[in-house]
């Protein structure tokens, strides 16, 4: 232990000496690598600019990379956006964009910057996996908009909603005695009244009219229409991405790897896509931060290995599926099937030719209908290339089955649960909680259905035909995947099959849902077997990190970053909350099947709050 502790002194001091003696501007390798430049000429440089995070008014400094690009300024996002509209080695932009919250003020400065891009002479390009108005209103300012298959756009308009505590203050004996000059002044009525006085609802409406003609006057420009054509869209109100392109919102429905292909195929395939454009040059190993350090003296400590022979590589899909990436958590590895994660670990085993097939390894009760699209589509790229085999662990079902049934083989076992082919959506109507706590809501709208996801009602019976029909939707392209993926294996018709039924893996084989049954190992076994390998080694993707690894990396921006083009995707974060994450902790030692279910419990209402449309389990049951 002393030996080992001697070397790795001993490396560290080797290290900081190294990185710390700056090079020589006139060494021989600067001389060899400015002479390559001079002969090689340079690609054209595409700048990317990834929307995530929380958008402020005031710069933040952030040495350590401890907000891991979660928080910009809209000053210097901006000023990146107008430095890629001057530098003529940039050719185009690409936008991709991540649940930030922005507001209408800045989104029309975001759309400026976007429009001084395009008056340069630029093409800016535009992916995005679902979109409300106003996302949809900055991004549609781009050349070229593309959405992800079956990703939704909610197009319903404006829904607004004032707070007045009166009642609350009256429950607990406080009572506000305010006094106000200028009938418009209502500053205090949240405290002294229950709902707004005629003023103040005039000026709230007279302010809604200017916002709702704002928006539609932004879209109406960015989309060829007139003001008339986008209010009629709204009012039709929620939209599949088929139907965006057919109405002529959106330009093309592709995958972000389609997308990608587009803009390359664009630029003749050579052109260099640059995923931190205008953050500054880094440094290889940021001495300012000390987290990188750890992280160069781990991977010298414990090299990853290279593959030396043949492999059939493992992809898990564990936990209720969800879009964008995840965060190191010390719950587990991830709190959930993270859509980016999964189709980055197979895409990276489709590329890696020491792999000659795919096991993906379900265990999942479903979760975000666009997420499961996306995974769906990677494993589809997988196939193209090698063989693709599912093997199902506990629970396959609805979205588990989803990403599930395009594969090659599957397998699974007698008691696994699977099928549960169907979509649920819906909200939480929470008005009799706030009347209880004495806590009032005033709501506003512009445009007739902008309020169907409102927590303050339940669904009239126009935005239950509206919801109803675009969960149908979703539902028919879900049946038209089992159809495409089990076609003639199937026993019975689908219809008879599908409407949310549950069965076990036995039944399910008997109805040609499932291929065979057998555990993990018999399905890699049959992947090497259709391959013709028999001395291989079984690699998960991506490689396990413990906890510290992934927060080192994280921090140290050493590791994959969420903002890189070909990792664009929301996160929910739940898992790493530090209010639930020492809850779950001791949940997860004492009542581990309980914490499991509740914890999914949690993940399905957050879902439903950031989704309203989702392919759940219709249940979630313990077996003792």
């Amino acid at each position: 232990m002393r030996f080992l502790k001697t070397r790795l002194l001993l490396i560290t001091i080797k290290l900081l000496f190294v990185v710390s003696v700056p090079m020589s501007p006139c060494s021989g390798q600067t001389k060899a690598t400015d002479m390559e430049s001079s002969e090689t000429p340079s690609p054209p440089v595409v700048a990317h600019f990834h929307l995530t995070g929380e958008l402020t008014e005031s710069p933040m400094e952030d040495p350590f990379n401890l907000l891991a690009g979660q928080i910009t300024s809209l000053k210097e996002l901006i000023a990146r956006m107008e430095q890629a509209g001057n530098d003529s080695a940039v050719k185009a932009v690409v936008l991709t964009f991540d649940n930030m919250n922005f507001g209408f003020g800045q989104m029309e400065e975001i759309r400026e910057a976007i429009n001084n891009i395009k008056a340069a002479g630029k093409k800016v390009y535009v992916h995005a996996e679902g979109m409300n108005i106003f996302v949809y209103a900055l991004l549609c300012a781009g050349d070229l908009l593309s959405v992800a298959p079956e990703s939704s756009l909610w197009f319903n308009g404006i829904y607004g909603e004032s707070l007045y505590v009166k009642s609350l203050l009256d429950k607990i004996g406080v009572q506000a005695d305010f006094m106000h000059i200028g009938d418009y002044k209502s500053a205090a009525e949240m405290l002294t009244r229950t709902g707004p006085s005629d003023p103040a609802n005039e000026n709230i409406n007279w302010l809604l009219d200017s916002y709702y003609e704002s928006l539609i006057d932004m879209i109406a420009g960015s989309r060829n229409k007139t003001p008339d054509q986008v209010r009629m869209l709204i009012d039709a109100g929620l939209y599949i991405a088929d139907e965006a392109l057919e109405k002529g919102l959106v330009d093309a429905v592709e995958t972000q790897e389609e997308f990608i292909a587009h803009l390359k195929a664009d630029f003749e395939g050579n052109v260099k896509i640059d995923n931190r454009y205008g953050e500054g040059t880094k440094a290889q190993i940021n001495l300012s931060n000390p987290f990188a350090f750890f992280t160069i003296l781990a991977e010298i400590i414990n090299p990853p290995k290279k593959p030396q022979k043949d492999t059939v590589a493992i992809v898990y899909v564990e936990g209720v599926i969800l879009p964008g990436y995840s965060q190191p958590n010390p719950l587990g590895q991830s709190g959930g099937a993270f859509s980016g994660n999964i189709r980055k670990a197979l895409e990276t085993a489709a590329k890696d030719d020491s792999v000659k097939a795919v096991v993906m390894r379900v265990d999942s009760p479903g979760g975000s209908a666009e997420a499961s699209e996306v995974i769906l589509n990677a494993t589809r790229r997988v196939q193209a290339k090698k063989p693709l085999i599912v093997s199902m662990g506990d629970v396959a079902g609805s979205g588990g089955y989803y990403v599930s049934c395009g594969a090659d083989r599957i397998f699974a076992d007698k008691v696994t649960i699977t099928a549960s082919i169907g979509v649920v959506g819906g909200k939480l109507v929470t008005t009799d909680m706030w009347d209880k706590l004495g806590v009032n809501w005033v709501d506003y709208k512009r445009g007739p259905n902008s309020d169907i996801f409102s927590s303050a009602r339940p669904f009239d019976e126009l935005q239950k035909k509206l919801l109803l029909d675009y969960m149908q939707k979703i539902y028919d392209v879900f049946k038209g995947h089992v159809a495409k993926g089990r076609g003639e294996k199937l026993s019975e018709k689908l219809d008879e099959m599908a409407g949310g039924r549950v069965y076990t893996g036995k039944q399910a084989m008997e109805l040609g849902l499932v291929d065979e049954i057998g555990g993990l190992h018999d399905a890699i076994k049959y992947a090497a077997a259709k391959v013709s390998i028999k001395d291989y080694d079984v690699r998960v993707i991506p490689r396990p990190k413990d906890f510290i690894t992934q927060l080192i990396e994280q921090y140290s921006g050493e590791g994959e970053q969420p903002s890189d083009i070909s990792m664009p995707g929301a996160s929910i974060l739940l898992a790493g909350h530090p209010t639930f994450a020492p809850i779950f902790d001791i949940l997860r030692k004492t009542e581990p099947q309980r914490a499991k279910v509740l914890y999914r419990a949690l993940q399905r209402i957050e879902l439903l709050r950031n989704e309203n449309v989702i392919m759940m389990m219709p249940f979630d049951l313990i077996i003792h």
